[in-house]
């Protein structure tokens, strides 16, 4: 079993949408109201077209790098490998050491651009090491502890006139999170990996 150290060497990234209007929880939504007022009659609402992809990479200390995806493009095989050389500059920038002596290594998940033959080969002369969550083990993945769903929760209900104000909204929220957050999101996902090998390949919630 690999222990703590290892796992504060890894950098994880993360795709995630986010909308100009997305639909409060009825959790949320029940909070907003109160116990003991009077249930209000609810409209349905559906998420927005105007949305934006972020992409997202960080580590037990914080955010290493984020991007925007452009508007009309795709995160295919082509643009993804684009993707790892701006992480890999941004790794020299901000992780130098681990980025000097190679003492860090990138966890994706299973998406096919991210495990594509030529992403490995644009990779490999570069002597980075890539981990992939293990198949069917969704609780492997640190951003489902924190980045991911907080930014969704925190954007719920509200309204953004265009992309520009959801990016510019995100980034302030990313501003916001405290590095004791992107801690415990590996500590949770240590955590998982024992219960992964305890467990012995048998089913646990």
């Amino acid at each position: 079993m690999q222990t703590k150290k290892f796992f504060n060497k890894i950098i994880t990234g993360d795709e995630t949408w986010c909308f100009a209007y997305d639909p409060e929880t009825k959790q949320q939504s029940s909070e907003r109201v109160g116990e003991t007022s009077p249930r209000p009659k609810k409209l349905k609402f559906q998420r927005s077209c105007i949305k934006t992809v972020l992409i997202i990479f960080f580590d037990f200390q914080g955010v290493v790098h984020k991007y925007f995806v452009p508007e009309a493009k795709t995160v295919n095989i082509e643009f993804y490998k684009g993707v790892m050389d701006r992480i890999l500059k941004r790794i020299q920038r901000v992780r130098s050491a681990g980025f000097c002596y190679r003492v860090f290594f990138l966890l994706h998940d299973n998406a096919p651009a991210h495990k594509a033959a030529s992403v490995c080969q644009f990779l490999t002369p570069k002597i980075v090491t890539t981990l992939y969550h293990p198949p069917c083990s969704p609780g492997s993945s640190p951003p489902d502890y924190s980045l991911s769903t907080m930014l969704k929760m925190k954007l719920k209900g509200l309204h953004f006139a265009d992309v520009a104000k959801i990016q510019e909204t995100v980034t302030d929220e990313l501003k916001k999170v405290q590095k004791e957050e992107f801690s415990a999101a590996f500590q949770k996902l240590y955590d998982r990996a024992k219960a992964c090998k305890y467990a012995n390949g048998a089913y646990f919630e």
